[in-house]
Formats: C-alpha cells, structure tokens, sequence
C-alpha cells in the first residue's frame, strides 16, 4: 500500500490571494501570511494588489523561502481589472484552483443619518462587490480543474455588530451571506466556498492596526476582550485560511469559521462570568477542605 500523502500539501496547485501586499516592509498581514502560507506548501501563487511595491516585498519573502509567485497589479473595485487578474494567473501558472479574497477597508464612520453615502458605495464595493468579481472570473478557470477552494474575509463585525461606523458591520455580514450563497451555488462543481472572520481593530495586531496609530495600551485592552488573552496576528488568521483552502477541507464548505481568541463565544469581563468562577472556586476550595 503506498504511503498516504503528505498532509497540507498544496504541490500542483494554483492560488489568487488579493490584498497580498503589506503597507510596511517585513510585516505580516492578513494577505501576506496568506500568501507564504501557501507558497511555502508547494502553491503557486498570484500576489494581487494595487500597490506593486507591498505586493513585490511579499514576493521578496517568498523568494528567500524557495517559493513560487508573481505580482498582478489590479483594482479589484475594477471588473476588467479582476478579469485580467485572473487571466493573467493562467497566462503564468496555467490554471486557478484557489481563491483567497482578502481585500476590504474600515469604511466611513457614522450611523445611518449620518454616513457619507458616496464613501459608502465606494467602499461596500471594496469590501463585497470585489469578491463577486473576482469569484465571477475565477470560477470558470476552477470548473475547468475539475475543483476549487475559495475563502472570503468577513469579520467577528459582520456576525455580531457593535461597530462604530455603519459600512463595516454590514459589508462584512454581507460577505458571510455572500459565502453561504456560494456555497450553495457551486458546491455541485466541486468548489467550495468558505469564510474567515477575524475580530475587527487589535484583538489581531496587523500592519492596518498599526498604521492607524493603536497604542500599546488600548492594544492591551482588546487582548483583554478575548478568551485566551492573547494577541493574534496575520499568521494565525494565515493557517486558518490555509486549512479552509487545503485538500484536508474537502468535505468543509458554507462555514463562517472565526478566528478570533473566543471572542464570539463569551466575554471574559463579564460580571456573570466572573461571579460564576468565584464561586465555582469557593465552592472547590469549600468540597477540598471537607
């Protein structure tokens, strides 16, 4: 009986990761992690970005590794941009496989009375519609492939709310929708469809949170809204994309599957909580003395 094969391996396949760049050099992104991840397991991979230089020091860091890639310039708000993305990919690698849809911005700020409704369309198209376009592109290639694994970036934002800007709850619930749909959609051509949600703004310490000036004081505070109170970082988010879009997945799709340190499963600063395991210690304290 030959020996199974090696688990994680991603030799002979494909893969798009948009937004694979990372505003500064050497730091490690959502995208970024993605992309290594992946190059690092026998993938090759198709670095889309707008910025060609944050896309080209991903490559840098692929390159050190032994790692196959290529940077593809594109606008994912664009169609034809998306389109050309994807052919482009073929046109180097000869086939698409995987999709990694990473792209997406905080969004203006305000409720519903107040938002700017022009940075609203801009920015619901970032964050959403470029997903559907990419997808609309890549799909076809994957049908042709006999398969394909597609992952979107939703955010803990878009399964519970809470966020002070409008546009990004409801952009990042849009895409946990958006990935259900095209579960159901495409599951019978063997492409699954799946979606990672991260916490919003510190809980995952990303070159974003950092350019946007987050200290190390309220960095402290989001560790500290997490179960296991600890900082995440592009890496984590990185592996669980990895798995989601591995061979090992090929029974997962339609999942919503957070990464967040607990975040969705409870609040460790509750005063329930907190009262709870007081007294659960008391009571332990009180069975061991007797």
């Amino acid at each position: 009986m030959p020996p199974p094969p090696a688990a994680f391996s991603f030799d002979g396949d494909v893969a798009i990761v948009t937004g694979a760049g990372s505003r500064l050099a050497g730091e490690i992104g959502n995208g970024r992690a993605t992309a290594i991840l992946l190059a690092r397991q026998g993938a090759k991979v198709a670095l889309v970005d707008f910025n060609v230089e944050w896309a080209q020091e991903t490559k840098r860091m692929i390159d050190e590794e032994g790692g196959v890639s290529e940077v593809i310039q594109a606008d994912v708000t664009v169609e034809a941009s998306c389109e050309n993305a994807v052919k482009k990919t073929v046109e180097l690698f000869g086939a698409v496989h995987i999709l990694i849809n990473i792209v997406g911005v905080g969004g203006p700020h305000g409720n519903v009375t107040e938002v700017d409704l022009d940075a609203w369309d801009r920015d619901f198209r970032t964050n959403v519609t470029s997903m559907v376009m990419m997808s609309r592109y890549a799909i076809p290639e994957m049908k042709k492939v006999g398969r394909g694994a597609i992952v979107n970036m939703s955010s803990v934002s878009g399964l519970v709310g809470g966020n002070p800007g409008v546009l990004y709850p409801v952009s990042k619930g849009a895409v946990i929708q958006l990935t259900r749909a095209m579960a159901a959609h495409h599951g019978p051509d063997n492409i699954r469809v799946n979606c990672v949600a991260p916490p919003p703004k510190g809980m995952v310490y990303t070159p974003m949170v950092r350019g946007r000036g987050m200290t190390d004081e309220m960095r402290q505070k989001r560790i500290n809204q997490n179960l296991l109170r600890q900082e995440g970082t592009g890496w984590d988010v990185g592996y669980a994309i990895l798995f989601l879009a591995s061979r090992e997945a090929r029974w997962i799709t339609g999942v919503i599957f957070p990464v967040d340190g607990g975040t969705t499963a409870g609040n460790p600063n509750r005063p329930a909580l907190k009262e709870d395991t007081l007294a659960s210690e008391k009571a332990a304290g009180s069975s061991s003395a007797t």
